[in-house]
């Protein structure tokens, strides 16, 4: 497998604030990467840099070899690149399916006629485990088929990565274990390269092959999720009292003197 993405020197300041400061990683083709952190810690604004939603003050995105840095958001797209947000925002008045076509026909620049956007569509909506079913309205969704629909929209651009904007967020957790499932199984079928914004921690650990740990902007941590969790650093400044379960769903407890270190 070859390398999928390579971010350099990646900066984000507004003003005197620097949000994103020199954040620097690979990910390989067919990874899942786990990219966590507090509130503020710039997780939110690396993703929109990725994604073109924001240009970088500083700093390269290179995917597949290609320069995509300050790229807009539907050239990214069109690079390989899709992206779910945290509060999905369907078409209300189209149906799923609609909703789905749409982005696939958007998503390959208009380059696709009606009837592949309806097979793309009808791919993505089966690998969701959403209504394929024309008729099917929006409105009878819950925040499960929600973020199912949003997920479902990304996949049908075709995309070689995937950026996950927390896709359990109102999941119960039933749900939610559902949901890490599905994106274990797209990367699994498809073969599609992820990055994983995320706050529930312990599910996201179970699933990605890496982390990467933000605080105020900067890599504090990197790694395994068993070594990320352990971390005394992370302990510090995110995990705070869920250390102990984050580290037991992540396999094996940490040792007083790591913990304590």
């Amino acid at each position: 497998m070859g390398e999928m993405l390579q971010v350099r020197g990646l900066t984000k300041k507004f003003g005197g604030f620097t949000a994103v400061n020199e954040v620097a990683f690979d990910l390989d083709e067919g990874e899942i990467l786990g990219l966590i952190g507090p509130n503020g810690s710039g997780k939110s604004t690396t993703f929109n840099l990725i994604a073109g939603a924001l240009p970088p003050t500083a700093g390269t995105i290179t995917l597949e070899g290609r320069d995509i840095t300050g790229l807009v958001p539907t050239r990214v797209c069109h690079k390989g690149v899709a992206r779910t947000y945290q509060i999905p925002r369907p078409f209300r008045k189209l149906t799923i399916l609609e909703n789905v076509a749409l982005a696939a026909y958007f998503g390959a620049d208009g380059s696709i006629s009606r009837e592949e956007a309806w097979r793309r569509a009808e791919d993505a909506l089966d690998l969701t485990q959403l209504p394929v079913d024309g008729r099917a309205r929006v409105d009878g969704l819950g925040a499960a088929g929600l973020k199912k629909l949003e997920l479902a929209r990304a996949l049908a651009t075709q995309p070689r990565l995937l950026l996950a904007d927390e896709s359990l967020g109102g999941l119960d957790e039933k749900e939610m274990d559902q949901a890490a499932d599905m994106l274990s199984h797209i990367r699994e079928q498809r073969g599609i390269t992820i990055i994983w914004v995320e706050h529930i921690m312990g599910v996201l650990m179970r699933v990605v092959d890496r982390c990467i740990v933000l605080d105020h902007g900067e890599i504090i941590a990197a790694g395994l999720p068993h070594e990320v969790a352990h971390d005394p650093k992370v302990v510090e400044v995110y995990l705070g009292t869920d250390a102990e379960a984050v580290q037991t769903q992540v396999g094996g407890q940490a040792s007083a003197e790591t913990v304590g270190a």
